[in-house]
């Protein structure tokens, strides 16, 4: 998949959807780097349109990278703009939880359980190891699991 949207890309730099696409595929590939500098890239070839959820994606990244200040401040603008999107409470959620903010992850699963009853999606999309280990004790540790 990610080497159809380097192609896409390659044909048209200038496809800011295609860029964001390309980041959302490469935070779930583990490149976190090269995420961000092309959900980045998106917003600046398109900044009034959003497609997507580009913090989320930004903050994701961050996440993983184990910024966790980042994440946060990535995170709460993306829920500013989009407040019904799940996977902006998942990560903050797990995010808080690592920074050993339980009270606030506490509060952020609560707000996305309002949204739906699924905390931990059955197919969460990350190739590496280490990374869903990341995201998913941190969802129990803000569930008080861990």
């Amino acid at each position: 998949m990610i080497g159809l949207v380097d192609r896409a890309l390659a044909l048209n730099p200038s496809y800011a959807r295609g860029w964001f696409v390309s980041g959302l595929l490469r935070v779930f590939a583990g490149q976190t780097d090269v995420a961000i500098e092309h959900v980045e890239t998106s917003l600046r070839l398109s900044p009034r349109e959003r497609m997507g959820q580009p913090l989320s994606v930004i903050g994701m990244a961050h996440f993983f990278k184990h910024r966790f200040d980042e994440t946060a401040s990535n995170l709460l603008l993306a829920l500013q703009d989009h407040p019904g999107f799940p996977g902006s409470y998942r990560t903050l959620a797990a995010c808080y939880a690592h920074m050993g903010r339980l009270d606030e992850a506490r509060a952020t699963l609560a707000r996305l359980r309002a949204i739906t009853p699924l905390v931990v999606p059955s197919d969460l999309p990350l190739r590496k190891p280490e990374d869903r280990e990341l995201f998913l004790s941190g969802l129990r540790l803000a569930a008080g699991e861990g």
